[in-house]
């Protein structure tokens, strides 16, 4: 009797599936259930397990060729040359960093604007003087002294136009296509007094030669623009 209930149990427990045929049955891989079915090994479950592991192969050799074809960051450049008998010359504007003039700056301006020049605090009181040079902390504290002082309308328009730079003061040279052009070839274009050249459109390819310049101009007060157009760099720093 316990022979035959031995036999039976053993008989069941060998028909239960396992963990890998379950996931097999209920997983959407192509061709895998065939693979891990149940029952015997049969010729069908030999040709599904060999097309199964060679697509997989298959798989893995083409994914690791890709992956590494990406890795090793393959590029192409191509580079055409082409000679232009006419070129569009491009819009130069010069702005002086250093907007305001020290020394165009009146008290007004100071009660005013001193605070937005970063030359006053909000108590209208020199800020850091131990740090400032003497000269112009005496001038700044003469300009600053507002006791007794009536403050007066105060247009931003006209403060910009005042106490901005003029390209007329700036301007040492300035050359276009080789011929002489001055700060009335400019024309102010913001309220910081920034210049724009007004010559523009289309300039003859042929007109400069290797290494000259379309344009070149220098500024001073350390603001150099130089060789716009075909100059080199080197060119460029040479002029300034």
């Amino acid at each position: 009797m316990d022979l035959k209930d031995s036999t039976s149990e053993g008989s069941m427990g060998s028909l239960q599936p396992s963990s890998i045929q379950i996931f097999a049955n209920t997983s959407t891989l192509h061709g895998i259930r065939h693979v891990f079915v149940y029952g015997p090994v049969t010729i069908r479950r030999l040709l599904w397990t060999l097309a199964f592991v060679g697509s997989l192969g298959l798989l893995l050799v083409e994914s690791s060729d890709r992956v590494a074809f990406y890795f090793s960051y393959q590029h192409v450049t191509k580079v055409d040359e082409v000679v232009a008998n006419s070129l569009v010359f491009p819009a130069v504007t010069i702005c002086n960093l250093n907007e305001f003039r020290f020394s165009r700056l009146t008290t007004n301006d100071l009660y005013h604007a001193g605070e937005l020049l970063a030359l006053l605090d909000v108590n209208l009181q020199i800020p850091n003087p131990h740090l400032a040079d003497p000269a112009v902390l005496a001038i700044l504290q003469e300009k600053a002294n507002f006791k007794q002082y009536k403050p007066k309308v105060f247009n931003m328009q006209e403060f910009l136009a005042r106490v901005g730079h003029d390209l007329k003061d700036m301007m040492l040279y300035c050359k276009f296509k080789g011929q002489e052009c001055n700060h009335e070839d400019f024309k102010t274009v913001s309220m910081s007094r920034c210049s724009a050249f007004l010559h523009s459109g289309y300039v003859d390819g042929g007109g400069a030669g290797p290494g000259q310049p379309w344009m070149s101009l220098a500024v001073l007060r350390g603001h150099c623009v130089t060789s716009t157009g075909c100059g080199t760099a080197e060119e460029e720093q040479a002029a300034c």
